[in-house]
């Protein structure tokens, strides 16, 4: 595992065989909460398929936090979901960009990226494949193009919505200029892009997924297949703890041609 601060952004990666040729890039990013640190796991699968596997801190996260805990994370954001969210997933999101810069410039790889995440690490590759045509795969599982998010209740009372709350000025740009939903004309360039969505996740519900897929299909029919949804069988959101239950096909996803 190597380190790095790229600007203000704390990245690691695990480098592949030195034999692989050509050099790709492959990203994989953590959920809500986690660090790039949790994912070093799908880092290194993705190394030993070929590629320079890297992951960074989303911001607020990790070396980038405050030194708040998981749980007073949660409470403080799902309190005002859209004002403190929604800068979360954007400003991570222009992160990716300037991580798959320095990449290029720096370890020497082509710039045709595979981006990946679990839950909010997701929500960020496909908003970063909207505006950065060199990732061609994104991989998101458990994950919505949809930043608003209908329908999303609390974890712990499944049977009670989450109030969303209203978004800052600051927070509205953000979703104003990167949320996928609403911007399904970025994604009809070839892009291959592929969902994983709990049956019984009412976190982040598929609800999101399949309108987004309709709508590009609707778009693009040309390239119907370019955004695929798979339900996983009985799966709630804190199920994905269990990588078994998901990565598998992730990473072959990934990896694919």
């Amino acid at each position: 595992m190597q380190t790095e601060k790229v600007e203000h952004i704390p990245v690691i990666w695990v480098e592949p065989d030195a034999n692989s040729h050509p050099r790709r890039l492959a990203l994989f990013l953590p959920h809500f909460t986690g660090t790039k640190e949790k994912v070093r796991p799908q880092l290194e699968d993705l190394a030993a398929d070929g590629f320079v596997a890297m992951s960074f801190d989303p911001w607020q996260h990790g070396e980038r936090g405050s030194g708040e805990t998981p749980d007073e994370m949660v409470e403080r954001v799902f309190a005002a979901f859209r004002r403190r969210f929604w800068p979360i997933l954007g400003q991570t999101t222009l992160d990716v960009l300037r991580v798959i810069d320095w990449a290029t410039d720096t370890l020497a790889v082509e710039p045709a990226i595979r981006v990946g995440g679990l839950s909010m690490g997701g929500d960020v590759a496909v908003a970063a494949a909207g505006i950065d045509r060199r990732i061609e795969r994104v991989a998101a599982v458990v994950s919505t193009p949809d930043w608003l998010r209908p329908g999303m209740r609390d974890l712990s009372h499944p049977e009670r919505l989450l109030e969303p709350g209203e978004p800052d000025s600051y927070a509205r740009w953000f979703y104003d200029q990167l949320n996928p939903l609403t911007h399904v004309g970025r994604y009809g360039h070839g892009l291959a892009l592929k969902f994983w969505c709990g049956e019984r996740d009412t976190q982040v519900p598929a609800d999101g997924a399949l309108r987004f897929q309709a709508e590009v299909r609707d778009a693009f029919s040309e390239r119907s297949g370019d955004v695929q949804v798979d339900m996983l069988p009985g799966l709630a959101h804190m199920d994905v703890r269990d990588p078994a239950r998901w990565w598998p096909d992730c990473r072959e996803w990934l990896a694919g041609p």
